[in-house]
């Protein structure tokens, strides 16, 4: 049975609820409903009968492509969900180095050259990825009274022809060693090795999460239009709407925003990210919520 998270007056989460019951109190008044980046949940008008929490504790599964996190109690799993991992940041990163460097061969103003300098802490690629694995867990928390966080470990190879290296030297145990940290923060972290668990969940309903990927103001494209011109390129406002938003067009239905230009702005599929015009009207979209991911599917 489905489980609908539920949040009080001043949005701190509640134990879940069931589909019918929440379904009563919207009938009643008791309730409103609302959706928290896909997911459909109530708020509480009134006061709640009780405030008893029972201990809930999210799984996560770490990885390059793909990520998994599950909400779980020690009787019932509330919701299972799968996110893309954020893996294009190194190669932004490069672009971004190429493009800076080409500058400087060409009449254009720029900063000074400087000394090479030691960068330190985690490399903005890595970093990036364990970034998007803790906004994921803060939006949990955020729906489900979490009490503790049970991270499946992963290690990196520190052996290579017979000869073993720093941990420390590996970005992989650099990043998960912050991320840990930035958990703790929020509540206990336990760590455990893949083979511990269990083996069949009672819930296999699955929510799909890609992250958006969105291009930061440049202030020229890297390539010249017709006659050696560059015009703008990135932001993340179009025509006055957030860039990534959830929003409601007559024709196209629930969408998400992208780009603009001349006046007009481009809608996407939430589903599948497919653009579906670049010519809607800013007086026609409606806009609902903010978003920084697309809810991909939803199966199980």
């Amino acid at each position: 049975m489905q489980s609908i998270p539920v949040v009080d007056i001043n949005q701190r989460p509640l134990m879940p609820t069931t589909a019918s019951r929440a379904k009563r109190w919207i009938q009643s008044g008791k309730a409103t409903p609302f959706w928290k980046r896909g997911v459909f949940c109530v708020r509480l008008n009134v006061e709640p009968s009780s405030r008893f929490t029972q201990p809930i504790a999210v799984g996560i599964d770490p990885g390059s492509k793909r990520e998994a996190f599950t909400v779980k109690s020690a009787t019932k799993t509330y919701l299972n969900v799968q996110t893309h991992a954020v893996d294009w940041v190194k190669d932004a990163v490069e672009a971004k180095r190429n493009a800076r460097r080409s500058r400087r061969y060409r009449n254009t103003p720029y900063r000074a050259i400087c000394k090479n300098r030691q960068r330190g802490g985690i490399p903005p690629s890595t970093k990036a990825r364990w970034q998007w694995k803790l906004r994921i867990c803060n939006w949990l928390t955020k729906l489900f009274p979490v009490s503790a966080f049970v991270v499946e470990d992963i290690k990196a190879k520190t052996f290579k022809n017979g000869r073993k290296w720093n941990v420390m030297f590996s970005p992989l145990e650099v990043g998960k060693r912050w991320f840990y940290g930035e958990l703790a923060r929020i509540t206990p972290v336990h760590i455990k090795q893949g083979t511990e668990g269990h083996d069949k969940p009672d819930n296999t309903r699955l929510i799909v999460i890609v992250p958006l990927r969105f291009h930061r103001r440049q202030l020229h494209r890297f390539q010249p239009s017709q006659g050696g011109i560059r015009s703008p390129y990135g932001g993340t406002m179009s025509e006055g709407f957030k860039r990534g938003g959830i929003a409601k067009h007559p024709k196209y239905g629930v969408v998400y925003i992208g780009g603009a230009s001349k006046g007009k702005v481009s809608l996407h599929s939430i589903a599948t990210g497919k653009r579906l015009t670049q010519g809607a009207k800013p007086v026609d979209i409606k806009f609902l919520s903010y978003s920084s991911w697309r809810l991909a599917g939803v199966g199980g």
